[in-house]
C-alpha cells in the first residue's frame, strides 16, 4: 500500500531552488521580504518605491507627457492609505529623489510650484492618514469598514421585534448633522408576551456622542430582559465607569402584549405621553427618576396603566422638544399639538412628520417611538 505524503509540493523546482541559494544577493533580500509579522507592509514599501524611482526615471529620460510627476500623488495617496507612518516616511523620501532627479535633467521649470505644493499638501494629508491608522492597528479601509459593521448592529439593533397583528409599533431616528452615529439609541426585545423598550439618550450629539452610544447599546442590550430592574442595573453600570463623560437619560416601558398592561419607569428623560382613545386627548405619564449614574442608589417613581384599543403610547427624546431660547414645556405643548395630526393620516404615516416637523430648524439628534393598538 502506497502511503501519500501530506507535505505540499515545493513551490520551485529543486534545482532552481539549490541554484538561487549559491546567489549571495538574492538570500538575503528574499529573507528580508519575507521576515516578521509586517512583511506585508515591506513588500509594498518596497514597490511603491521602485514604481517612483522607475517614474521619476522615465519622466526624465523619456516623456513627461506619457510619465507625468504628478503620478506620484496617486503614490502618495496609496502610501498613506495602505503604510505605517515609519514606512511613509522612507516612501516620501523616495518621492523627493524622484522629484529632484526629474527637476536636476529637465531643469527646474519642469516640476512646477504647483504640482511641489500639490504632492506636499497630499504628503501631509497622508501622514495625517497613516498616524490615524496606525493608532487603530489597521490599514487600508479596514477601519472605515469596520465602522460601517458597527452603524449596521446599531441600526438593526434599534429595529423593534415583531409584534401580533393587533399591534403597531413605529421607530424613527434621526441622527444631527445626518450623520450615521448619534446619542440616541433603542434596544428592545420580545418574550413571549413580554415587550420590553428601552429609549436612552446619552449627553451630546451627532459623531461626538456616537462611540459612548455604541458602547452603551451593547450593554444596555444585554442587561434588557436580564434583570428585574433594567434601570437600576444601567445606574449601577455607569456608576462604576471612572471619570465624567456626561450625563444619560432613558425611559424604561414594559408591556404585556396580551392584556395591553404597560408600566414606564424614566431616569430623567422627557416624560412619555399616552393617547386616550376614549377622550382623543394625550396625556403625560407621571413617571420620573434621576439620571443615570449620579447617585449610587436609583430611586424611579413608576407609572403604569392599560393600552386599549385605539390606544398609543409615545417615547422620545429631548432633541425633539428642546430648541435654543424655547422652554421645554413649551416645547412639551407643541409635540402634542403636532400629535393630533397623527389622527387623520394614521400612526404609522404621521411618525415621520411628527419629528420632521418638531426637529426643523435646529440640529440635534431626535429619537421617537410610537406603538398603539389599532
Amino acid at each position: 500500500m502506497r502511503i501519500m505524503s501530506s507535505r505540499p509540493a515545493p513551490l520551485l523546482p529543486p534545482r532552481l531552488r539549490a541554484f538561487l541559494q549559491r546567489v549571495p544577493l538574492l538570500v538575503p533580500v528574499v529573507r528580508f521580504l519575507r521576515r516578521g509579522p509586517l512583511a506585508r507592509d515591506r513588500n509594498l514599501l518596497v514597490t511603491l518605491c521602485l514604481v517612483t524611482l522607475m517614474v521619476g526615471v522615465l519622466a526624465a529620460r523619456v516623456s513627461t507627457e506619457w510619465f507625468s510627476p504628478s503620478l506620484l500623488i496617486l503614490v502618495t495617496l496609496l502610501g498613506g492609505l495602505q503604510l505605517r507612518l515609519r514606512s511613509l516616511a522612507v516612501l516620501l523620501t523616495a518621492v523627493v529623489v524622484a522629484l529632484g532627479y526629474i527637476a536636476f535633467t529637465l531643469g527646474a521649470g519642469r516640476v512646477g510650484l504647483g504640482l511641489l505644493v500639490t504632492i506636499g499638501f497630499t504628503a501631509v494629508l497622508a501622514a495625517l492618514m497613516a498616524r490615524t491608522r496606525g493608532k487603530l492597528g489597521v490599514q487600508g479601509l479596514r477601519g472605515d469598514a469596520m465602522l460601517l459593521e458597527l452603524r449596521d448592529r446599531l441600526k438593526s439593533q434599534g429595529e423593534l421585534p415583531a409584534l401580533p397583528k393587533d399591534w403597531g409599533a413605529k421607530v424613527v431616528l434621526k441622527q444631527a448633522g445626518g450623520s450615521s452615529f448619534g446619542g440616541d439609541f433603542l434596544v428592545s426585545m420580545r418574550d413571549g408576551d413580554n415587550l420590553e423598550i428601552a429609549l436612552v439618550d446619552v449627553s451630546g450629539k451627532g459623531v461626538d456622542a456616537g462611540t459612548r452610544a455604541l458602547l452603551l447599546s451593547g450593554t444596555f442590550g444585554g442587561l434588557l430582559g436580564s434583570v428585574d430592574d433594567f434601570l437600576q442595573a444601567c445606574n449601577a453600570y455607569l456608576h462604576r465607569q471612572r471619570g465624567d463623560e456626561g450625563f444619560v437619560t432613558a425611559v424604561h416601558v414594559r408591556i404585556d402584549l396580551a392584556t395591553g398592561a404597560y408600566t414606564i419607569t424614566s431616569a430623567g428623560h422627557p416624560p412619555v405621553v399616552k393617547f386616550d382613545s376614549g377622550t382623543g386627548n394625550w396625556q403625560v405619564a407621571s413617571a420620573k427618576g434621576v439620571v443615570l449614574g449620579v447617585v449610587p442608589d436609583l430611586h424611579c417613581e413608576p407609572d403604569s396603566g392599560v393600552l386599549r384599543k385605539g390606544d398609543a403610547l409615545l417615547l422620545y427624546t429631548d432633541g425633539l422638544i428642546e430648541q435654543p431660547g424655547r422652554d421645554i414645556d413649551a416645547g412639551l405643548d407643541k409635540l402634542l399639538g403636532e400629535a393630533e395630526r397623527l389622527l387623520p393620516s394614521g400612526f404609522r404615516d404621521g411618525a415621520r412628520a411628527l419629528v420632521n416637523a418638531m426637529a426643523s430648524g435646529h440640529n440635534d439628534d431626535c429619537a421617537l417611538v410610537l406603538i398603539w393598538r389599532p
